[in-house]
């Protein structure tokens, strides 16, 4: 079955405005978020084990997955859905070896070259980006844009055509109908719901503008 890429909340101890990422998670999820990620750059190999088990515990009764950024041994000790990876992170055939053939892997795809050589056969789902400017994390690439979202959409969908392809860096409110309308499926947010008055509400918001481009591409 394929990975629920509409809203993919992306939930970093650094960037929760001091909520707990428990609460911030249960918010998301209330207001339609479809797939958790938990990225801790700073934290202790144990700390995001229990970050993420706490999160595994609260997410199974919903049925929302959650994966874990970078973190292969991460994922495999707190039960999690699988992992996303970056091109420097551990090789996508080493995870799926070690993850099994039901766990979710995907992976960040930031150019045309890396879209044709990226073994896609053996992911889930790509999020492609960064498509705006983020502060979230260290990017020296430009931004690319839903123009080069499209583009590398388009290798994606020429390789595998049911590949699910999620939209990555700088997208909120203003800017996730374009990121939808270029071709993404779904769309990858921090900020605009850790650091939001009301993470419930955005998201809720972000979903409601994903659901309706989506509708809209589907009857066109």
């Amino acid at each position: 079955m394929p990975v629920d890429v509409r809203l993919n909340a992306i939930l970093d101890p650094e960037r929760a405005g001091g909520r707990p990422l428990v609460d911030l998670a249960r918010a998301v999820v209330a207001g339609g978020a479809t797939l958790l990620q938990l990225r801790d750059k700073l934290g202790t190999t144990r700390r995001m084990i229990d970050e993420a088990r706490a999160l595994v515990e609260l997410l199974a009764p919903l049925g929302v997955p959650l994966v874990i950024n970078d973190r292969v041994d991460v994922a495999l000790a707190a039960g999690a859905a699988g992992v996303h990876l970056g091109p420097d992170d551990m090789a996508i055939e080493d995870a799926r070896a070690l993850l099994g053939p039901d766990a979710i892997v995907g992976h960040s795809i930031k150019t045309l070259d890396q879209a044709e050589r990226v073994p896609l056969e053996l992911i889930d789902y790509a999020g492609v980006g960064g498509v705006y400017a983020t502060l979230s994390k260290d990017n020296p690439a430009a931004p690319m844009g839903p123009e080069g979202l499209a583009a590398i959409r388009a290798v994606l969908r020429r390789r595998a055509p049911l590949m699910p392809v999620v939209g990555i860096a700088g997208i909120e409110a203003s800017n996730a109908a374009a990121v939808i309308a270029a071709g993404a499926d779904g769309v990858a947010v921090i900020s605009a719901l850790s650091l939001a008055p009301d993470p419930e509400v955005a998201a809720r918001t972000l979903r409601g503008l994903v659901d309706g481009v989506l509708a809209e591409r589907a009857a066109g």
